[in-house]
């Protein structure tokens, strides 16, 4: 017997909740722009919707700036789809660049701006629709929610904060907690106040949920790609051709927990 709704609900945040693409490329191209210095500082015009084509392939924030110096050397948007992992040792071979060095001027860049500019940098995050609404009613049901994502929970809290939910900080598993996510889950059922426990986590990379299900005490977690965050039509495929991962779309999200199934 399957429960038509969760104890716990788990959320993953950006590609989830929020989507961030318009920060992520103004960071990636501030970055590229610091590493590569191209004679001309303004993106071409068609870069930005390239990026947001192809941001599912990105794994960790310093591929970001690597994928404009790809688009911008010419390489196709089918190429870096198919062979993202060959491209980018290339690129930081070729340039004599190590994914640290990337990763410290892109988080440095990015502490710089939020120090500077906080509003106008949480102004570049939009919430997917009706996704605020959901989040709100599950606040107000017995329903225990947790967000568990690779953002700084400051941020999140913030993000939510401007749309009137407040959630307290240890509901929000951020970056800071370095620990994979499929642990956090583990705990979440080891701490859960209401038993049995029905945990559902949604999350819109197919591999964090690959991995999820590999832990064999965590064979009772509910789990759901998002079909609407930063994902490809393969992995979606993917999700679809799995027993254990239902494949959700943003309708869906927005009905009830049954609607889900």
């Amino acid at each position: 017997m399957t429960a038509t709704s969760p104890t716990i609900l788990a959320l993953d945040f950006d590609g989830v909740i929020c989507d961030g693409l318009i920060e992520y490329f103004e960071v990636a191209w501030r970055t590229y722009c610091k590493i590569w210095s191209p004679a001309d500082d303004t993106p071409p015009d068609d870069l930005a919707l390239r990026f947001y084509r192809l941001r599912p392939v990105i794994e960790t924030g310093w591929e970001m700036p690597v994928l404009i110096k790809a688009l911008l050397a010419g390489i196709s948007d089918e190429q870096i789809l198919q062979e993202w992992t060959k491209i980018t040792p290339q690129i930081l071979l070729e340039d004599k660049l190590q994914a640290r060095e990337i990763a410290t001027k892109l988080d440095h860049l990015r502490d710089e701006w939020i120090a500077t500019d906080l509003q106008g940098w949480l102004s570049l995050h939009k919430f997917y629709p009706g996704v605020i609404e959901k989040i709100k009613l599950t606040l107000v049901s017995e329903i225990q929610l947790f967000i568990i994502t690779t953002k700084e929970a400051r941020f999140v809290q913030q993000l939510l904060q401007q749309e009137g939910v407040n959630l307290p900080p240890e509901a929000i598993f951020g970056k800071e907690v370095k620990r994979p996510k499929y642990e956090i889950l583990r705990e979440l059922i080891q701490s859960a106040n209401q038993q049995p426990v029905s945990l559902w986590f949604v999350e819109d990379r197919i591999k964090t949920l690959k991995l999820v299900q590999q832990q064999a005490d965590l064979e009772d977690v509910k789990l759901f790609l998002a079909d609407w965050g930063y994902n490809t039509q393969p992995e979606r495929k993917s999700a679809q051709d799995d027993q254990r991962i239902g494949l959700l779309s943003l309708s869906q999200f927005a009905k009830s927990f049954s609607d889900w199934l």
